[in-house]
């Protein structure tokens, strides 16, 4: 488990470092110091390695939305991304104060220039690869469905079409936000930030 790990490390270096185009076998092997056979054992073809760093990354992701999100964040969190089983609803007074922590620990995570570059890189990927962009569909399929349960124990009055259409704004507003907030595609500022802050905050309702 640790060798496997260890390449996969390599493999995210060589992705965050170089780009997607630059993820080939060969590269991880050499930013691994293993031989290329060695790396094979663990993942025969390039399609494992790719499928692996991006299973790993969006796990990780969804360890730490699933607190975020959970109707109980004292209780031992559920991380599969795509689990939707119905909750107890809570008072909504309750959630008042955590939809603003929800924004502020989602918005803090775009403090981190290696998660943006690497979700960056595994865009591209999606972008001509089918197999990357189906399991990057389905984080944000899972993603959106956490978002749309907490609104529905927020405002129960929604319909669930209302709650889905709310929900996926929320998820855009906040993952596109990255590209800018990170310097990739423009600069942070504060008003800029109060206004993200804000719109997210009503998409969650008063």
């Amino acid at each position: 488990m640790e060798r496997r790990e260890a390449l996969l490390d390599a493999a995210e270096r060589v992705l965050v470092a170089e780009g997607g185009a630059e993820l080939t076998m060969r590269a991880v092997a050499a930013a691994a110091g293993v031989r290329l056979g060695h790396l094979q054992y663990y993942f025969p073809t390039h399609a494992d390695l790719v499928a692996a760093v991006l299973e790993r990354v969006l796990r990780r992701s969804a360890e730490r939305l699933a607190p975020l999100l959970a109707p109980d964040t004292d209780s031992e969190a559920d991380t599969d991304p795509i689990d939707t089983a119905d909750t107890d609803p809570i008072d909504t007074a309750d959630t008042a104060d955590t939809a603003a922590a929800v924004v502020a620990a989602l918005l803090a995570e775009q403090e981190d220039r290696r998660l943006v570059r690497l979700f960056t890189e595994v865009w591209a990927l999606a972008a001509r690869d089918a197999a990357v962009a189906g399991a990057v569909r389905r984080f944000y399929d899972g993603y959106r469905e956490r978002v749309a349960a907490f609104l529905g124990r927020r405002r129960p009055g929604l319909s669930e079409a209302e709650r889905q259409a709310r929900a996926g704004v929320f998820v855009m507003l906040i993952e596109g936000a990255s590209l800018f907030r990170s310097g990739l595609a423009g600069e942070r500022a504060p008003r800029t930030d109060a206004t993200l802050v804000r719109t997210a905050l009503d998409l969650l309702g008063p």
